[in-house]
């Protein structure tokens, strides 16, 4: 296979240096630092990735390089950790640094090398520094604090390198991965959505054969080409099931179904069943639980509508790579959970369905090229992100019919305005954008009369990826129509406050 090995030190930035080896349109697959040999071989790697990580290497029980990686002969980049891994594994020497390095930092070239091209300002994250380097090696590069902020061994293509060239903080980090898996691996770079439709249908046909199949739709992108991709594949054996939940946001179940029918063609079933889920989260605050009440709930509801359409076994999910991620898949990361996401932590063990999540490895970012590829309509492919338990985790606390009604008012004004000023849809600055509801109250005065009333947060962010996102920087003057209006319009909400938190420290949801 045509593809890059992504071994898992504990770095919180694993996943995004997986996006920027498929960014150089190239296929990798990130695996925990001591998977399987044969896992990780399973992929017929042309190289490996080591990726940072929290740990020193000197430390009791501290993770290493399985020995199998060095015996296959195939280039290595390390990262950070990974490279005093490397260093330490081939015997050279890692020691305490005296001066941490952690942000901006400058590096010195001190050979010319291809790998460095147009690196200069980079981002360190480091308390260890390498002050040893193995034989073969020679330094390819330094930094204020460290003598080999980049090395290399030409000869058995083993590199590494002090910095993170996978953040946004170093100025085209992304040509370090390029060069190292196309120019030192020898990868073709054929990761395209073209490639990604045929590969995808092909694993699809393979899996269903000739049985029917059931897609739950919400109408956002990611279950939407999810369902596209199926029915590329498989046809009229697709049977689509729209769930209206009652935690949908403002006109979303009549918008679906026009889009769905319209758009792609293929058979759907609408079910109501607002008063049930509501009913379930009834008197339920905690967020874990909240998420895993609307999962077993949606899987209860496909079970009873696969006996109207000759029970299939298979139910298509739109997953996707941060889903996984963040609910600690065990597959694939090393990641600290951070929230069960209600299509993957959140699934009853003893359901009747075998899933098909074609998405299950791409990012955000794929999904919609792959969608646009599809020639899915516009609006559906770029439609904001709405999560799958939808208005539960942006209503905190208890999702009373009256509170959620109240939420779903004052986002309708959201992205009302967003959309006027041009802030919602491809290209704009805003990539998701929402209201949450605070269970809260707040002192305020109408009219020369004292109100205690709810709060509301606004969340809007901007990312390529939705692993990390930024704060979008709203103008004050839309702010404050939006907030003007919300307590205006909306009966019981007196309070509007903006959510400055990147992602991380904080998660896009609040809940």
């Amino acid at each position: 296979m045509n593809s890059i090995a992504i071994l898992d030190f504990g770095s919180q930035y694993a996943q995004i240096i997986a996006r920027r080896v498929r960014e150089a349109q190239v296929y990798c697959e990130l695996f925990p630092w001591d998977a399987p040999q044969e896992k990780i071989l399973s992929i017929q790697p042309k190289g490996f990735i080591l990726s940072g990580g929290p740990k020193s290497v000197y430390e009791e029980n501290a993770p290493f390089i399985q020995k199998f990686i060095l015996e296959t002969g195939l280039p290595i980049l390390g990262i950070c950790y990974g490279m005093q891994a490397l260093t330490h594994a081939l015997g050279g020497k890692v020691d305490p640094s005296a001066n941490r390095e952690y942000g901006h930092a400058e590096i010195e070239q001190l050979i010319s090398t291809p790998l460095l091209t147009s690196i200069s300002k980079v981002w360190m994250s480091h308390g260890d520094k390498v002050t040893q380097l193995p034989e073969g090696f020679i330094a390819l590069a330094k930094s204020g604090n460290s003598p080999y902020a980049a090395m290399g061994d030409v000869k058995r293509k083993y590199f590494g390198v002090q910095f993170h060239p996978e953040v946004h903080h170093t100025p085209n980090g992304i040509e370090v991965y390029k060069h190292f898996a196309i120019d030192i691996c020898g990868v073709t770079p054929d990761w395209t959505p073209a490639n990604i439709i045929e590969e995808s249908v092909k694993r699809i046909q393979e899996q269903v054969g000739g049985e029917r199949v059931l897609a739950a739709v919400s109408g956002g992108v990611d279950s939407s080409v999810a369902a596209a991709l199926v029915h590329k594949a498989i046809g009229d054996q697709l049977v689509c099931v729209f769930v209206d939940t009652g935690l949908l946001r403002a006109n979303e179940a009549t918008q679906v179904a026009s889009a769905f029918r319209e758009g792609l063609g293929a058979e759907l079933i609408t079910v109501n069943a607002a008063d049930e889920f509501l009913g379930a989260l009834k008197g339920e605050t905690d967020p874990e639980k909240k998420r895993k009440i609307v999962g077993e709930k949606f899987i209860r509801i496909f079970e009873r509508e696969a006996k109207n359409v000759g029970q299939p076994r298979f139910l298509v999910q739109g997953t996707i790579y941060p889903d996984v991620v963040e609910s600690s898949g065990p597959d694939r990361s090393k990641a600290e959970k951070i929230k069960s996401h209600h299509n993957v932590g959140g699934l009853p063990e003893d359901m009747q369905f075998e899933l098909v999540e074609p998405l299950r490895y791409l990012f955000k970012d794929e999904v919609r090229l792959v969608g646009e590829a599809l020639g899915l309509n516009q609006g559906l492919v770029w439609r904001q992100p709405f999560p799958g338990p939808g208005l539960t985790v942006r209503c905190l606390g208890e999702c009373t019919p009256e509170r959620v009604s109240r939420l779903r008012a004052a986002d309708a004004i959201l992205l009302e305005e967003l959309s006027k000023a041009g802030f919602l849809g491809k290209g704009a600055q805003t990539s998701q954008a929402f209201v949450v509801l605070l269970p809260v109250r707040s002192v305020g005065v109408m009219g020369d009369m004292r109100t205690y009333q709810e709060a509301a947060a606004i969340r809007a962010v901007a990312t390529d990826d939705f692993m990390t996102a930024d704060w979008a920087r709203l103008p004050f003057d839309l702010l404050a129509k939006v907030s003007s209006r919300i307590v205006n319009e909306v009966e019981g909400i007196n309070r509007v406050v903006y959510d400055i938190t990147s992602k991380p420290p904080a998660t896009i949801e609040w809940e």
